[in-house]
C-alpha cells in the first residue's frame, strides 16, 4: 500500500487525481492523508468526491474515506472496466478535472469507452472547456492516443450545468513527445458571456484587441445559454505545433477590462518566454507522458503545482522526470524506466 502525505507541495487536489488515475492504471493501492490540507477549506468536495466515485466505477475499487470533507482516503482497484459512463459533480465543481482522472485509466482499456461528466465547463483553478480541446487534446494525439471531446453544454460558476461528451479508445501506439521550439504564432479571441448583457464580452475584447492589434475577424463573442449566468474570455496563440489558451472567469463585480488585463499579462508571459508549452499544458502533459513513451519539451519555471505532480506520479511509475534551466527556459525531460506501467 503506497502512502501518500497530501498536504506535500501545494498541498491542493492534483495529489488526490493524479493518485486516483495511476493507481487504477497499475493495480497499486494507495492510503492518501492530509488531503487538501495546504487549502483553506481542506478536505474533499464535490468535485474531488465526483473523482473518487468515478475512479471506483470505473475499476471496481474498494474505497474507505469517500465522503465530503474526508481528510483521508484508502483506494483498492480491481482492474479497468471500460463502458458507457455518467458522472456528476454537482453545481459548477469542474467538469473538466473528472475527465482529467479517467482518462489515463480508461485510455489502458481494451476496448473504447464513451463518458459524459455533468458540472462546471468553465470555472477558475481548472481547466477549461477551450484549453482541454485546443492545446490537451492535439498532444495526446501526438502521442499516439485517439480521444474525442465535446461539449453538449456549457457550464459556469456557480449554476454548473454543464455536458461534456468523450470517447476514449485503447491506447495501441505509444509515440515519444518532443516540443522543443515555438515557430511563429497567430492569436485570436473569444469572449463568452450567459445571461449577461453583449457590452460585458465586447468591452474584454475590446482591450485584447488595443494589446495585441487584432483586426476584428479574429475576435468572437460567443452568447451561450446556459444554466445562470457566467463569462469568461479566452486568448488563443496558434502555431503550427501547438495552440495555447490563456482564460479567465468573470464574476459579480469584476469589471469586463479586469478580466481581459488578467488574461492578456497571462499570454504576454507565455509570449516572452519564447517556449511552446505554457505553464498548465506542462502540468498536463506529465502523466501521458509518463504513461505513454517519455519524451521532453521547453516549457516556463514549472510551478509548485507541477513538481508535486511529478512527485506524486514517481511513488506510482518507474519514471525519471528532470527539470533544468537551459539558457533562460525551462526543459522537462520524462525517461521511462524498464518496469514502467504501459511501457
Amino acid at each position: 500500500m503506497i502512502e501518500i502525505d497530501g498536504s506535500q507541495g501545494e498541498g491542493g487536489g492534483q495529489v488526490l487525481r493524479t493518485s486516483l488515475a495511476l493507481s487504477v492504471v497499475t493495480g497499486k493501492p494507495f492510503r492518501l492523508f492530509s488531503i487538501r490540507a495546504g487549502r483553506k477549506s481542506p478536505g474533499m468536495k464535490k468535485q474531488h468526491l465526483a473523482c473518487v466515485r468515478a475512479a471506483k466505477q470505473i475499476s471496481n475499487a474498494e474505497v474507505s474515506g469517500d465522503a465530503l470533507d474526508s481528510t483521508e482516503l484508502t483506494f483498492t482497484p480491481q482492474g479497468i472496466h471500460p463502458g458507457q459512463y455518467r458522472f456528476t459533480v454537482g453545481s459548477a465543481g469542474s467538469a473538466a478535472l473528472v475527465y482529467q482522472m479517467v482518462l489515463p485509466p480508461l485510455l489502458h482499456a481494451d476496448r473504447p469507452s464513451f463518458v459524459m461528466i455533468e458540472g462546471g465547463t468553465h470555472a477558475a483553478w481548472a481547466p477549461p472547456f477551450d484549453f482541454l480541446q485546443h492545446s490537451f487534446i492535439p498532444m495526446l494525439e501526438r502521442m499516439g492516443a485517439s480521444v474525442t471531446l465535446s461539449a453538449e453544454r456549457l457550464g459556469f460558476y456557480p449554476a454548473g450545468g454543464g455536458l461534456l461528451h468523450a470517447r476514449i479508445h485503447p491506447w495501441i501506439e505509444r509515440h515519444p513527445f518532443k516540443l522543443m521550439e515555438l515557430m511563429s504564432s497567430s492569436l485570436s479571441a473569444t469572449a463568452y458571456i450567459s445571461n449577461l448583457p453583449r457590452h460585458v464580452a465586447e468591452r474584454a475584447l475590446r482591450k485584447v484587441k488595443q494589446a495585441f492589434v487584432l483586426d476584428d475577424d479574429l475576435l468572437n463573442v460567443a452568447d451561450v445559454k446556459t444554466a445562470g449566468p457566467g463569462n469568461a474570455l479566452c486568448i488563443y496563440s496558434h502555431s503550427n505545433q501547438v495552440t495555447e489558451v490563456m482564460t479567465t472567469f468573470g464574476k459579480r463585480g469584476r469589471k469586463s477590462e479586469d478580466v481581459a488585463k488578467e488574461a492578456i499579462k497571462a499570454m504576454l508571459r507565455y509570449l516572452d518566454a519564447k517556449v511552446p508549452v505554457g505553464e498548465y499544458l506542462a502540468d498536463q502533459l506529465l502523466v501521458p507522458m509518463a504513461l505513454g513513451a517519455g519524451g521532453r519539451f521547453r516549457t516556463l519555471e514549472p510551478s509548485l503545482h507541477t513538481r508535486t505532480n511529478i512527485n506524486t506520479i514517481q511513488r506510482f511509475l518507474d519514471v525519471e522526470i528532470t527539470c533544468e534551466e537551459v539558457e533562460g527556459a525551462w526543459e522537462i525531460e520524462v525517461e521511462k524506466g524498464s518496469g514502467s506501467a504501459g511501457a
